[in-house]
């Protein structure tokens, strides 16, 4: 059975962005045996939003995968799916922004992405590895940075371009100068860290909130099992026979926010589908909204003493 996903226009180009989609992202990086055959199974049961990055190494069985879903008739066209990647620090530099662009294209068999985001508000020396040293990280240049995503636009080679993890302070300051207006910020958002300054501040900017991590970033390199132990979510889940995942990832929907799911267990990702014929309540609801809130993913390589960042309170802006 594949499942119908809701979409949601974003922009004024007419382009739609399903509201669930599915991760590539592996800890550890670079742990994709087997992607293949996942993200097949993930396009049989419905999903056509897929989410990777260059930093995730994801990019290459991704493609592979829909080449072969092309192949076999699992979807009619390139068209019915939405593609996302993101910039990688390393190229967060004027010059290197669309051949960046290029070579994930390459890696993913497409002639084009529906979505391209810069990945963090951070820049490092080219040759720096993925998680950077001290002297690899520098002064962010937003403006400059962004000319290079406009320009990925201006050649097809990305349908819209966003940004991930940008506070409102950093956003602010980017739409003051973006002459094509970033359409994404795609940020972590669960029950336990709802963003709603930032959504607010998104709404009356026309930007799309894309949420991460809707389970609390399990498995990740800073995840953690707050999501999934916290007891007023249990409580909800279970007067409602649903699972703690069906909550959160209902919770986000009913936000007005895309969700970016990623789990490979078969069983989980037909669960996780099954969110859009239910609703919680305004009493569940407002017992979510009284959750204490704390930030979870906490990028402990982006700052240090001689850093363009000294701590995590500059890096996102006191919004922690």
């Amino acid at each position: 059975m594949a499942y119908d996903i809701p979409q949601l226009p974003i922009g004024s180009n007419g382009k739609s962005i399903p509201l669930l989609g599915f991760g590539t992202a592996e800890y550890p990086l670079g742990n994709t045996e087997n992607l293949k055959e996942i993200v097949l199974r993930a396009i049989e049961l419905g999903y056509r939003h897929f989410d990777t990055a260059a930093a995730y190494q994801s990019e290459k069985p991704l493609g592979e995968a829909i080449a072969e879903a092309l192949k076999l008739g699992l979807v009619k066209s390139r068209d019915d799916l939405f593609i996302t990647s993101k910039l990688w620090c390393n190229d967060a530099h004027k010059e290197l922004v669309v051949p960046a662009l290029r070579n994930s294209l390459r890696n993913l068999q497409l002639e084009y992405l529906d979505l391209y985001l810069v990945h963090w508000p951070m820049r490092l020396r080219p040759e720096a590895e993925l998680h950077p040293k001290e002297e690899d990280m520098l002064p962010f240049e937003m403006e400059s940075v962004w000319e290079g995503m406009e320009e990925c636009v201006k050649l097809g080679l990305t349908r819209c371009i966003g940004v991930s993890n940008f506070s409102c302070k950093k956003l602010d300051k980017l739409l003051a100068t973006a002459k094509i207006p970033p359409l994404v910020n795609q940020v972590e958002m669960n029950p336990l860290w709802q963003q709603k300054k930032l959504r607010e501040f998104c709404m009356e900017k026309g930007v799309h909130v894309s949420a991460y991590s809707p389970l609390g970033g399990r498995g990740t390199a800073w995840g953690s099992n707050r999501v999934m132990d916290c007891e007023v979510l249990h409580q909800i889940a279970t007067s409602k026979g649903k699972t703690i995942a069906q909550v959160c990832l209902r919770w986000v929907y009913e936000q007005g926010v895309s969700v970016i799911m990623k789990s490979f267990n078969h069983e989980r990702m037909e669960q996780n589908l099954r969110i859009f014929d239910w609703s919680l309540s305004p009493e569940e609801l407002q017992k979510i909204s009284r959750i204490p809130q704390i930030r979870g993913c906490h990028p402990l390589g982006f700052f240090s003493d001689k850093g363009p960042y000294k701590s995590l309170e500059e890096f996102w802006d006191g919004e922690i």
